[in-house]
């Protein structure tokens, strides 16, 4: 696909804001490994070509399997995710897919077994963050295939 506009250009201010929120999420203590998985995640649902490219790089430039990255999508029916990441992953579901269930008490249940207040916050912020990311790079249509790791 081409490439409708350059967000960047077109709106630095925004752009820039989101970097911030991108920074403390990574700085927030929550694991590298989780966070990859969530954005992956997340973008498969969302269907965004760019963010799944960048952040299977990303998950893999920091040591995640290849083997964890193709079960993703089936998480739920592979053995080989932790009780937190589930969480995460269950979590970033009913998040992502809002309009489905309004992020359950159940969903919230599950991932608080896992999280406490402070984590579960900061997850949520980057289920929040990931899903801006995808609405952005699918509306205007980013390049994909040429991101390599180190480059945000």
């Amino acid at each position: 696909m081409e490439q409708r506009l350059n967000y960047i250009k077109a709106f630095p201010e925004g752009y820039q804001a989101m970097s911030q929120l991108e920074r403390a999420v990574r700085q927030s203590g929550l694991e590298a490994s989780l966070l990859e998985l969530v954005k992956t995640r997340a973008s498969q649902l969302n269907g965004c070509a760019f963010c799944i490219d960048m952040h299977t790089k990303d998950a893999r430039a920091k040591g995640e399997t290849d083997q964890r990255l193709y079960a993703l999508s089936a998480w739920r029916e592979a053995p080989f995710f932790t009780a937190r990441e589930r969480a995460a992953l269950a979590w970033t579901e009913a998040v992502t897919n809002i309009q489905q269930g309004h992020a359950s008490d159940e969903a919230y249940a599950e991932m608080r077994k896992e999280f406490d207040e402070a984590e579960a916050a900061k997850l949520t912020w980057a289920i929040g963050a990931i899903n801006v990311w995808n609405r952005v790079a699918i509306s205007f249509r980013p390049e994909v295939g040429k991101y390599q790791p180190g480059q945000h």
